[in-house]
């Protein structure tokens, strides 16, 4: 009886397993497009090129969670830089200030 009870409950999350593995439950993301290499637009790269980037996984992969966090970071310091730039240009283009 035990057996039994064991092969349909193995059966029932092999059944299970399938199911979500063929898309008839919307139980897996879809998988990300895999690159050969990371791709940045021309010119000067923002702060949303470093957010999007995305990298192939190798055969021993990397440790994602670090990779994520330092592109965060740069992504971060970089709209910074943006942001403290454009408010430079800004002031230096609104001419020299007066005392008064």
């Amino acid at each position: 009886m035990a057996y039994a009870l064991f092969v349909a409950a193995a059966a029932l999350v092999a059944f299970g397993v399938a199911v979500v593995a063929t898309g008839r439950i919307d139980g897996l993301d879809a998988a990300a497009e895999d690159v050969a290499h990371p791709v940045l637009p021309e010119g000067p790269v923002g702060a949303a090129d470093v957010h999007d980037l995305r990298f192939a996984l190798g055969l021993r992969g990397y440790r994602m969670d670090q990779v994520d966090a330092v592109l965060d970071r740069l992504a971060t310091e970089i709209a910074a830089r943006d942001e403290e730039l454009a408010r430079l240009h800004e002031r230096a283009d609104s001419g020299p200030e007066e005392d008064t």
